[in-house]
C-alpha cells in the first residue's frame, strides 16, 4: 500500500534524503503514483486535515449576511462547458490544461488531448509520447513548442513532432515530471528527483538538488520561471528561489516549521507542504495543502478557509493574475480572489447541483444563481483564453465563458 507522503515525518524525509539515489528512485515513484492519483489522493488526505476540520469552519458558516452589492457586480460570472470522454477526451481524469491560442492541449491519465476546430484529437506513447499520464504542460511562446511533463519523462511536440527526454537518453533528474515552465531559451523541470534545467541553445542540462540549493527534500512539484526569477514548490521544503542575475539560490519555510497549526499568521509562507507556485508582477502566489500565501518581497498575506473565501486549504494549484488577484484549485472547488472579495465555482459538495458564492471583505456571504459549474469539485490546473478560463479536473475539462464583463477574470 502507498504510504500518505503528509504523514511522513520531518525524520524520516531527511533520513531519506542521505540515501543513494537509487534508493530514492523507488520510493519517489510510488509517491509520484499517489500524487498522481488524485481521487485516491483525495480520500487519503482528508484525514490529514481532521486536525484542522475542529477549528472554525469557513466564514459563511459563522458570519451570517449578504455580501455588499459592489463584491457582487465585481466577480466575473462564467457558463461552463465541460468535457468528458464522451465529447472526446482522452480520460475524465485531467492533471493539466494549456491554452495555446485558438488550441487547447489537456493533459490526461490516458494521453494528451488537443482541442482544436472543435475536435479533439490524442497523443499517446504510439505517437511518441514519453508516458500515458500527463501531469504538466508548458508553451515556448517564442517557437510554438508544447513541453509535456509526464510519469515517464519530458516530451517536446514541435510540428507534430514529439521528441522526449528521460533519465537514460538525457540529463533529466527524475521520469516523473510535476512541472515545467519555459524562459528564454531554457527549460525548467520539476521531478520527483529535484530540478533542472534544459539550455535549448547548448542542449546541456544542469541538475538542483539538496547538494547544490537549501532544498532539504527533493520532491519538485511546481515551478514557475521568468526573467529575473524562478520559483519552485518543494514538498516539505517550502519554495526555493533563483535569481536570474546572480544565479544564487534562496528559500522561504514556514516558521512554524512543519506544525499543522498556524501559530504566526502572516510571518512567511503558510506551510512547508507546497504543491504550486504562480510569480507574477514581482508577486508571488504560493499554494498548499495546508492554505496558501501571497508575497511581495517584503511581506506576506496568508489565506485560510477559516478567514477568506477559500473553500478548502487543500489546494493543488494556484495561477496568478497579477499583483492582487490570483485564482486557486482546491479539492473543493474553484476559487477567484480579487484581492478584497472571492468567489467560489463549483457542484455543490452535497447536492451536485451548480453553485457560485461571493464573499466579501467583511466576511458576508451570498449565493449567485448559476446553472453550470465546472465539472468537478477536485481542480488540478487552471488556465486563460482571453476573458474565459479552463479548468482541469479529476472529472473532466471545464471552459468558463464569461458573461459578465464588468470585471475580466484576467485583466484582459
Amino acid at each position: 500500500m502507498i504510504n500518505d507522503p503528509i504523514r511522513m515525518t520531518a525524520a524520516k524525509t531527511r533520513n531519506a534524503a542521505k540515501k543513494s539515489n537509487v534508493a530514492k528512485t523507488i520510493p519517489l515513484i510510488l509517491l509520484a503514483c499517489a500524487f498522481a492519483l488524485a481521487p485516491v489522493a483525495r480520500a487519503v488526505t482528508k484525514s490529514d486535515q481532521q486536525k484542522a476540520a475542529a477549528r472554525p469552519h469557513a466564514v459563511a458558516h459563522r458570519i451570517p449576511g449578504p455580501a455588499t452589492a459592489a463584491a457582487l457586480r465585481l466577480m466575473p460570472r462564467y457558463r461552463f462547458e465541460n468535457f468528458t470522454t464522451a465529447n472526446g477526451l482522452p480520460d475524465n481524469h485531467v492533471y493539466t490544461v494549456l491554452v495555446d491560442g485558438d488550441r487547447i492541449w489537456a493533459g490526461t491519465d490516458n494521453g494528451l488531448g488537443l482541442f482544436e476546430n472543435g475536435r479533439w484529437r490524442t497523443f499517446t506513447t504510439k505517437d511518441g509520447l514519453a508516458h500515458r499520464a500527463v501531469l504538466s504542460l508548458a508553451l515556448d511562446k517564442r517557437t510554438g513548442d508544447v513541453w509535456a511533463g509526464t510519469m515517464g519523462g519530458l516530451s517536446r511536440i514541435s510540428g507534430g513532432r514529439i521528441d522526449t527526454f528521460t533519465q537514460l537518453n538525457s540529463g533529466l533528474s527524475n521520469n516523473v515530471v510535476y512541472g515545467v515552465s519555459i524562459e528564454g531559451e531554457h527549460v525548467w523541470v520539476a521531478t520527483a528527483a529535484g530540478a533542472c534545467r534544459l539550455d535549448l541553445h547548448t542542449g546541456q542540462w544542469s541538475l538542483f538538488n539538496e547538494r547544490n540549493t537549501p532544498m532539504v527534500e527533493i520532491w519538485t512539484y511546481g515551478v514557475s520561471a521568468t526573467p529575473t526569477k524562478v520559483y519552485y514548490a518543494v514538498w516539505g521544503s517550502g519554495i526555493l528561489e533563483y535569481d536570474q542575475k546572480t544565479g544564487v539560490w534562496d528559500k522561504y519555510e514556514d516558521p512554524d516549521g512543519e506544525n499543522e497549526m498556524v501559530l504566526f499568521k502572516d510571518q512567511g509562507l503558510i506551510h512547508e507542504i507546497t504543491t504550486s507556485v504562480s510569480y507574477v508582477d514581482n508577486v508571488l502566489w504560493a499554494a498548499t495543502y495546508f492554505g496558501d500565501s501571497r508575497y511581495d518581497g517584503r511581506y506576506w498575506h496568508n489565506f485560510l478557509k477559516k478567514d477568506s473565501g477559500l473553500p478548502s486549504n487543500f489546494t493543488n494549484y494556484v495561477k496568478g493574475v497579477d499583483a492582487h488577484r490570483a485564482w486557486f484549485g482546491t479539492d473543493k472547488g474553484l476559487a477567484y480572489f480579487d484581492g478584497t472579495n472571492w468567489a467560489v465555482y463549483r457542484p455543490n459538495v452535497a447536492t451536485h447541483q451548480p453553485e457560485m458564492t461571493v464573499r466579501d471583505a467583511g466576511g458576508n456571504v451570498t449565493e449567485v444563481p448559476v446553472s453550470t459549474a465546472p465539472a468537478h469539485n477536485y481542480i488540478l490546473g487552471i488556465d486563460f483564453q482571453g476573458s474565459d478560463i479552463w479548468v482541469a479536473t479529476a472529472e473532466g475539462l471545464s471552459h468558463g465563458i464569461l458573461e459578465s464583463k464588468t470585471n475580466l477574470a484576467n485583466g484582459k
